[in-house]
């Protein structure tokens, strides 16, 4: 497995990816309701290209031959807006490696702190990384009711009269 930057020929991959992370990690967290909902969310081809080429950090971590198995991106504002892995991936590393290497990126950067919205089943790999969770976020997908935790992490100390948020 390798980090490399993202490609445009990437982005169908990655849309198909986002829902089989969702669909097949999401029902250990959430009803299947919810999972559904969320899956129904997966950026178009076109999304994920658009959302790619804006100038934001793009990763994708791929196997032997080249094919994904993860991505993940930082915007330009430090907020970490895709982070998905194939589930036959998961547990393995892989997405540690891929946040290492964002965070790297983001530190080149000089950003001065990231911030997520994070699943159930990102949050606890989150607080491992030592971000800081900020409070659980309840939302509607549609009429469904699902939640995530929005999370930070300072790269540097925070500005005088900035202080970071405590857990």
């Amino acid at each position: 497995m390798r980090i490399r930057d993202y490609r445009p020929s990437d982005a169908p991959v990655l849309a198909d990816l986002y829902a089989r992370s969702v669909r097949g990690i999401g029902p250990r967290f959430y009803t299947p309701e919810q999972v559904a909902a969320w899956a129904a969310q997966a950026p178009t081809v076109e999304r994920v290209r658009e959302a790619y080429g804006d100038g934001r950090v793009a990763l994708v971590a791929v196997d032997a031959a080249d094919r994904p198995v993860a991505f993940s991106d930082v915007e330009t504002d430090g907020h970490i807006n895709f982070l998905y892995c194939a589930p036959e991936a998961a547990g393995r590393g892989v997405m540690s490696a891929l946040v290492d290497v964002l965070e790297a990126r983001a530190r080149a950067l000089n950003h001065p702190r990231l911030h997520v919205e994070a699943s159930e089943a990102a949050r606890p790999f989150f607080l491992r990384r030592g971000f800081t969770l900020l409070g659980r976020q309840d939302l509607r997908i549609g009429d469904v009711p699902i939640h995530n935790y929005a999370m930070e992490k300072w790269l540097k100390p925070p500005k005088t009269g900035t202080a970071p948020a405590q857990s």
